[in-house]
């Protein structure tokens, strides 16, 4: 197997480390009803995505 010449710091480990990180969400605000919904995802709230009707959803009660 192969082994490392020598001890990798934990300086120049965490350097190259600092590229992976969260983001948050891009969110959007529905064209239909004016909820929030992630971007490019049909809307969780009336099923509407880009101003057509994507998933029929009941009508509540």
């Amino acid at each position: 197997m192969a082994h490392p010449k020598s001890k990798i710091s934990k300086t120049r480990r965490d350097k190259r480390r600092t590229h992976y990180k969260a983001v948050e969400p891009s969110l959007s605000s529905c064209s239909n009803c004016g909820s929030l919904k992630l971007m490019h995802r049909v809307c969780p709230e009336c099923g509407y995505y880009r101003g057509q009707v994507a998933i029929e959803k009941a009508a509540a009660v």
